[in-house]
């Protein structure tokens, strides 16, 4: 059982700076009296706005992450972002394999497992994505899609270096707009695929990886998920653009966590 709740959000392709930086302050004083070491929060803004959002909150407070990162250091990958240009901003986490890079822009399983790879080298927590489509679930495939992506992201990642990962569960046909939200049942079963594959690579030391479930999460259904045993933390979407909404979220899930922590 984690000793605290992961929850944070990746703001797509909204937000300019000004509004990150509103954004920011207003969710860091929302939150200001909730003790850190119950809660790790975090937000992923987009690339322009990931230096202003650094200099408005401390890691110890908000962490911030990037939504892609290339597997890189330097080179000719016109519209690709280094780890060296991402360090030096002071980023933490590194997103990697959303569905929409997977799905639009076609991301495949070896090129996010450079990126994996890239990012531990450079000391960041990726946040590997992973998730079916709703063809895979219809088809029954998606504890193996599931297994496949963990087994496939993460090749090559060493034993010592598994604690730094995270995971985050998008099944991809909750995500968006006209997303249809999993089940608490069918979420916290599918996270227990995934923390099965994490332990045939990893053993016991898996337990360490925090899996977040993310899909379409709102103040109704946060409350089931977390409750969950398998759901260690929430990825939520457009429900946390709002900070007010977002503080709303964490005031609801926090309590039962810990409960949940302490039956554990």
């Amino acid at each position: 059982m984690k000793s605290k709740i992961y929850i944070g959000t990746n703001t797509k392709m909204y937000k300019t700076i000004a509004d990150t930086v509103s954004y920011l302050k207003e969710l860091k004083e929302l939150t200001a009296d909730i003790d850190r070491n119950l809660m790790e929060l975090f937000v992923i803004p987009s690339y322009t706005a990931l230096k202003s959002a650094r200099e408005t909150v401390s890691n110890d407070i908000i962490k911030i992450g990037a939504q892609n990162m290339c597997w890189e250091d330097q080179g000719q990958f016109t519209g690709e972002i280094s780890p060296l240009m991402l360090k030096e901003i002071g980023i933490d986490i590194i997103e990697i394999g959303h569905s929409e890079r997977r799905h639009i822009f076609a991301e495949t399983d070896s090129q996010l497992n450079k990126k994996v790879i890239a990012a531990l080298k450079h000391g960041f927590t990726p946040l590997l994505c992973v998730g079916e489509t709703l063809e895979q679930k219809q088809l029954g495939i998606s504890d193996d899609c599931l297994s496949i992506q963990i087994k496939a992201g993460l090749n090559g990642v060493s034993k010592d270096d598994a604690s730094k990962l995270w995971i985050a569960y998008e099944p991809v046909w909750a995500i968006g707009v006209n997303g249809i939200p999993a089940t608490a049942e069918y979420a916290d079963e599918k996270q227990g695929v995934i923390k099965n594959a994490l332990k045939e690579l990893f053993g016991e030391i898996s337990d360490d990886i925090p899996v977040l479930y993310g899909g379409s999460v709102n103040l109704d259904n946060a409350t089931k998920m977390i409750r969950k045993p398998n759901i260690d933390g929430l990825f939520i979407g457009r429900s946390a653009w709002d900070a007010s909404n977002f503080n709303n979220i964490i005031r609801q899930v926090l309590p039962l966590f810990l409960e949940k922590r302490k039956a554990s």
